[in-house]
């Protein structure tokens, strides 16, 4: 069974939020929570990183530089409790939906690099094969190339894991694609758009918010996915064939 704990991130000495979520990878999760939660925009803000193992869970500390933590507000989202929803705990009703950057309009997929994403996914899952009890989440190149994996019970967890992976890497998300093991839902597309991501595979469906979500940011959205096949539901023009075929 996999684990599943309370993962605290503290920001300047103040709790920002607290997840349940898989406890590996942790930095990686908290650096890329501060940038999805937009407490900073850029991984230079973060001056010092600590992860300590606490009573009931971990403690992952973030201090900011002076210039940001004098701007730094924090939203107190604390949001213990159920697996599955980024947006518990949000604190009124704007705050679930977010204004989205606009995503530039770079990237082109050949739909082979989809499947071969999907395919090499499946078989780098290691918790996932171990367990049957995690999701998933990773970034590709733009041929389809795996280039990093992360595990988590929580979906969201996952794909704040990538994000500071690709942040800590220095790596530009906007120069490949990410792929989901899960439905996509809101909290997905939102992160996915802070990333500047252009383009989300999924194995299953986006809900109807999601959907909104993503043609707003004018994000790609591949799901259903089942190796080579699967169905565009938004912005399919970054897809190699698929105006010659609507």
């Amino acid at each position: 069974m996999p684990a599943e704990t309370a993962v605290a991130l503290s920001v300047n000495g103040s709790t920002h939020a607290v997840m349940m979520a898989t406890p590996d990878d942790l930095e990686d999760f908290a650096v890329g929570l501060a940038l999805n939660e937009r407490i900073v925009r850029h991984p230079d803000e973060i001056e010092a990183l600590e992860i300590e193992e606490a009573e009931g869970g971990y403690d992952c500390r973030l201090w900011l530089d002076a210039s940001r933590a004098a701007t730094y507000v924090a939203q107190r989202r604390l949001m213990t409790g159920p697996v599955g929803c980024g947006l518990c705990g949000a604190e009124s009703l704007e705050k679930t939906r977010p204004d989205l950057p606009r995503l530039s309009d770079r990237l082109r997929v050949a739909p082979e690099a989809i499947g071969r994403a999907m395919e090499e996914l499946g078989a780098r899952q290691v918790l996932g094969a171990r367990t049957r009890a995690v999701h998933a989440a990773a970034f590709a190149s733009a041929d389809g190339t795996i280039e990093v994996v992360r595990e988590d019970v929580g979906r969201h967890n996952a794909l704040d894991k990538v994000a500071g992976w690709l942040a800590r890497s220095q790596r530009r998300a906007g120069g490949g694609f990410l792929v989901m093991t899960s439905r996509v839902s809101v909290e997905l597309v939102q992160k996915a758009a802070v990333m500047g991501c252009e383009l989300m595979a999924a194995v299953s469906a986006p809900t109807a918010l999601a959907l909104d979500s993503a043609e707003e940011a004018g994000l790609t959205l591949a799901v259903v996915a089942r190796g080579a096949d699967f169905e565009l539901a938004s912005h399919p023009h970054r897809i190699r064939g698929a105006e010659a075929e609507s």
